[in-house]
């Protein structure tokens, strides 16, 4: 149904609903988990996406995960999701913090395709060189990255 509602309808409930729940979590402290995902695609570069909501900052794609499911699934949908990309080979780099908040899970895959943003939760999807990030990345994962690379180059042999 999101589809029969304007884009820019769209993006503006979603900005409003974000902040909503940001306070909702603070306030009740909740415990959160979170699945960022890496996917590569055939010339070694990296799709990141920028969402209408949040600090407008280039990120990984990712969310968290449906009652149940386990991170490598979280990843695939939520990329599938958020960008049309499928995600193959994957592998979770990171073990989390599980005492942190949020516990945040970090899973490495191949990808193919071209990324669509659905111009309504992402409004940018796109591949960078993982030394020429776009601007403005923060600066946990320029200095995490390059570390989830050479993880996911060491275990699938890459």
């Amino acid at each position: 149904m999101p589809h029969l509602i304007p884009a820019r309808v769209h993006r503006w409930v979603l900005r409003i609903v974000h902040g909503l729940r940001v306070h909702w979590w603070r306030w009740r402290r909740s415990k959160l988990v979170d699945c960022r995902v890496v996917a590569i695609d055939t010339r070694g570069r990296v799709l990141l996406v920028r969402h209408s909501y949040g600090s407008g900052v280039w990120m990984l794609p990712g969310g968290g995960p449906r009652s149940g499911e386990e991170p490598l699934a979280t990843a695939a949908r939520e990329l599938r999701e958020e960008t049309g990309c499928i995600l193959e080979g994957a592998i979770e780099v990171a073990a989390p913090d599980q005492t942190a908040n949020p516990v945040a899970y970090v899973v490495v895959g191949r990808t193919s395709g071209t990324p669509r943003a659905d111009r309504r939760e992402i409004i940018e999807a796109a591949f960078f060189a993982p030394d020429a990030l776009p601007e403005p990345t923060s600066r946990a994962l320029a200095s995490r990255l390059p570390e989830w690379l050479d993880a996911y180059r060491a275990s699938a042999g890459a």
